[in-house]
């Protein structure tokens, strides 16, 4: 007896059961799929080698997961199986060549995208919901009929003719993105423990006591087949997803009928293109001979249909080391700290490097140098650390993530205004990191509209060591631009010229033009008119910044640290030396702004201009347009349909103005 395969058999069932309970009891896995995918095939290769030891109970033989106590347990009358996985294009072929030759190279099968929520079992009679039950250890399963009447999507009573007297739906009970990000938001923001991803969101909802707290939860259902009916239904797989949707109920719109290893395959890239897109989450494509008559001839194996398979997507999460974390600067100062992973192939590609976004979502991991980590990636989205795996921490192989205290680029002090979790550079216009973008945006139309200094200019100028800041534009030399690739001397003569142009501006322009955080076009113009000289702007307090229209507490603080750094103050008054200057704003001036220290609010629909219009003339005006309606508020712009903030309006006695009377005032 060869006592080490016998013994490498039970470690890896008891592994499994481990993390089968975690996964489906707590709601809680440690490991990522892909991890427990490789442990499942190895105990499967094993006992294939050595059936003398395959144990009736191995997690290759069931499903798994247990049916939790706290809830009625629900014996399927039809077992819910699983479905067998492969894991590359040859793999697919086989499965597919399998059934073709056995049948006809014409064989049809039904393509669907595989949903990676909860698989559930609805029963209706007679056309009503009667019950619902998780899948369970796949013969029993849980109770769950009132959690999921209440999902939105789910009818409770069907629709149409001919419904079977008896009818089993089965399908997959999921939270959509756009949700799963909301409801995590919500937790954050309440001091609670989000979800690891939108599968155990959707699993720990279903498994409420309290259905209330299920219909809080953004869940949904798409069905992809039926277990026991009474009564007569389509004889394929695709024709019968078709008439449960005539019933009403919902199914995925991306499910197919394809014949052919091309068009399959086809339609697994096509998948994978399409889904980060996509607004619910999926693991890979489920393919079925749509032949119900075939599917019956070639029957099952001990835990799968052998007429169906399940072909994953690359792995989109792998366990890994956090080697160390670096700190990069991005181009308008935001510091990043990023881990350095050992490398490991995740998601399609070799990743080394994953984001850790700021200070906040450190201390939320939980991580330190030399932690193992699960990192997840989805399509083109940059690699993110998912999770820490504490159980592996070794305390004298650790260490704690220390933030800078200067920039790492240009060593700077680095800030962290109240109300944000990113730390920035205070470099500003001195930042290399930041330089290419600063110039960008001081050279655009809307800035100092510097002709012929475009994109690829600026990356050419900076590259050449030729420019650091914006004032160094006004040091530039003809010789020096005609050695530039692809710029002879007139082009140099022309955009000189331009530059010395461009010295004449606006100090609303200028003020654009610095770059400084959340102070748009609008803004701008309304501190220009408020403080009418550079030197009265860059002495304000923040008190005295926030009476400027548009302007509140967080823009008032990006201003106001903006000019207490020395590199951005020596930076501008360079620009000034250089000869940048503007028209003196008198008082006569302001009068093209009535509506200073006047807050309005825009609401409703309008049909000779957009919302996103009407707040930029408002701005323009020198009015503060706010999103909420507040004792404070001046007046509110009310269009068709406007609703709780008219309402409101009206209860506080504030001023209502309708699409006619703005357009009236806009004209005057």
């Amino acid at each position: 007896m060869d006592m080490s395969t016998e013994n490498e058999i039970q470690r890896l069932t008891v592994l499994l059961e481990e993390y089968n309970y975690q996964y489906y009891v707590l709601d809680n896995p440690s490991v990522p799929d892909s991890e427990y995918d490789r442990i499942f095939q190895q105990l499967q290769t094993l006992e294939k080698s050595h059936p003398e030891y395959l144990n009736p109970n191995s997690p290759t033989q069931k499903v798994g997961g247990l049916a939790l106590t706290k809830f009625e347990q629900v014996k399927h009358q039809l077992p819910m199986l699983s479905l067998d996985n492969v894991f590359s294009e040859q793999a697919l072929s086989d499965f597919i060549q399998r059934v073709t030759d056995r049948f006809d190279e014409q064989t049809a099968f039904c393509i669907e995208p595989k949903l990676d929520g909860l698989a559930a079992s609805l029963i209706y009679e007679k056309g009503l919901l009667v019950q619902a039950a998780t899948r369970g250890d796949g013969k029993i399963g849980e109770k769950v009929t009132e959690n999921v009447k209440t999902i939105a999507n789910v009818p409770l009573k069907l629709r149409g003719d001919n419904i079977p007297a008896l009818l089993e739906v089965r399908g997959e009970v999921f939270m959509p993105k756009a949700g799963f990000n909301k409801l995590n938001e919500g937790l954050i923001n309440a001091g609670e423990k989000p979800f690891v991803n939108p599968r155990n969101a959707a699993a720990g909802s279903l498994r409420q006591l309290d259905s209330k707290v299920a219909a809080s939860r953004p869940l949904a259902f798409y069905c992809y087949g039926v277990g026991v009916f009474e009564g007569q239904l389509a004889n394929t797989q695709f024709e019968r997803i078709q008439q449960l949707k005539g019933w009403g109920l919902p199914i995925s719109a991306e499910i197919k009928r394809l014949i052919g290893k091309e068009n399959c395959q086809d339609f697994f890239d096509d998948m994978q293109l399409k889904r980060a897109n996509l607004s619910y989450e999926i693991d890979g494509v489920v393919y079925k001979v749509d032949d119900i008559s075939l599917q019956e001839r070639l029957g099952f194996v001990a835990r799968a249909p052998r007429w169906a398979t399940a072909y994953k997507f690359p792995a989109e999460e792998a366990v890994t080391v956090v080697e160390n974390v670096e700190f990069q600067v991005g181009r308008t100062g935001a510091i990043t700290p990023v881990a350095k992973l050992k490398p490991v192939f995740v998601g399609g590609v070799t990743v080394s490097n994953a984001t850790l976004h700021n200070k906040d979502e450190i201390q939320r991991l939980g991580i330190l140098i030399g932690d193992q980590v699960v990192v997840r990636r989805a399509g083109d989205v940059i690699p993110q650390v998912a999770r820490v795996l504490f159980d592996k921490r070794d305390p004298d192989s650790t260490r704690e993530i220390v933030f800078p205290m200067v920039c790492p680029v240009c060593q700077s002090s680095v800030e962290r205004i109240e109300g944000e979790a990113t730390i920035r550079c205070s470099g500003g216009l001195y930042c290399q990191a930041q330089c290419k973008q600063a110039i960008k945006h001081f050279a655009s139309r809307k800035a100092l509209d510097i002709d012929g200094l475009g994109n690829k200019i600026v990356e050419l100028l900076v590259d050449h060591n030729m420019i650091k800041h914006p004032s160094d534009l006004f040091s530039l030399t003809i010789d020096q631009l005609s050695s530039l690739p692809r710029m002879g001397e007139v082009s140099a003569k022309k955009l000189i010229n331009s530059l010395q142009i461009s010295k004449q501006t606006t100090l609303a322009r200028f003020l654009y033009s610095l770059g400084i955080r959340e102070v748009g076009e609008a803004t701008a113009n309304n501190l220009a008119n408020y403080y009418k000289s550079i030197e009265a702007v860059k002495n304000a307090g923040i008190e005295d910044l926030k009476a400027v229209a548009d302007v509140g507490e967080i823009v008032a603080k990006h201003v106001y640290y903006f000019f207490r750094q020395e590199h951005n103050v020596e930076v501008l008054t360079k620009l000034i030396d250089a000869g940048i200057h503007w028209p003196e704003i008198k008082a006569a001036e302001q009068e093209k702004q009535p509506l200073i220290g006047q807050t309005l609010v825009i609401t409703g629909s309008f049909s000779s201009m957009s919302r996103s219009d009407i707040k930029n003339a408002l701005q323009a005006l020198g009015a503060k347009v706010a999103g909420s309606v507040s004792k404070n508020t001046d007046t509110v712009v009310a269009g068709e349909a406007a609703g709780s903030k008219l309402i409101k309006a009206q209860e506080l006695g504030i001023n209502i103005m309708d699409e006619a009377a703005l357009l009236t005032m806009l004209e005057k």
